[in-house]
C-alpha cells in the first residue's frame, strides 16, 4: 500500500508496498532499513541510498539548504515514481523519505530503500527512483551561504541520468 506523510498530516496508508514521506524532521536510517528487512517472506536484497546535504557547491561554502515543496503534489509524484520502478522490476517494497525546510550541511536529506528477492533488481530500482526523483519531484532548493542564499538550477547531469532509463524502454 502507498503510505504518505507530509508536514501537516499523519501517515495515510493506501498500499503496503510503497511508503512515501515528505517531512521536516530527520529520519532514522536504521529503522527504515529494518522495515524493509522485516518483510515476510524475507527479501533476498535490501538496497538503501541516503543523500546528505553537501557543504560545498559551485557558489562556495554551503551552511545548509532550504527546500520547498508543493504538499500533495510532491507525495503523488514520489508515489508515481515508485510505481514506475515496480512496473519495471519485481520490487516487494519501496520506502522514500524526503526532508523539506531548512536542513544543515552534512544532514540527511533523502532516503530511498528497495526490497526485492534479488539484488540486481533492488539496486536498479533504487538508482532509477533517485534519478527520476532528482528530475520529476517538485522540490525547489535554495543553498544557504555566508554570501547569501541562491536558488539551485536543475543540472544537466541529472537530466542525462534520467535519460538513460528512457533509452532502455
Amino acid at each position: 500500500m502507498e503510505k504518505t506523510t507530509n508536514t501537516q498530516k499523519p501517515s495515510q496508508e493506501v498500499n503496503s508496498s510503497i511508503d512515501v514521506s515528505v517531512q521536516v524532521d530527520n529520519f532514522d536510517h536504521a529503522s527504515l532499513y529494518q522495515n524493509l528487512a522485516a518483510l515476510k517472506p524475507t527479501p533476498g536484497a535490501v538496497v538503501t541510498f541516503t543523500g546528505l546535504v553537501r557543504d560545498l557547491s559551485s557558489v562556495g561554502d554551503v551552511s545548509g539548504i532550504f527546500l520547498e515543496h508543493y504538499p500533495g503534489m510532491t507525495e503523488n509524484s514520489l508515489i508515481a515514481i515508485a510505481k514506475q520502478a515496480q512496473q519495471r522490476w519485481p520490487i516487494d517494497k519501496i520506502i522514500i523519505v524526503h526532508r523539506v525546510g531548512k536542513i544543515a550541511s552534512d544532514e540527511q536529506i533523502v532516503f530511498v530503500g528497495t526490497a526485492s528477492k534479488h539484488r540486481k533488481e533492488a539496486f536498479l530500482a533504487c538508482e532509477f527512483i533517485m534519478d527520476y526523483l532528482k528530475n520529476d519531484a517538485p522540490f525547489w532548493k535554495k543553498e544557504l551561504t555566508d554570501d547569501g542564499s541562491f536558488w539551485v538550477e536543475a543540472k544537466d547531469s541529472d537530466s542525462q541520468a534520467k535519460q538513460r532509463w528512457e533509452n532502455k524502454n
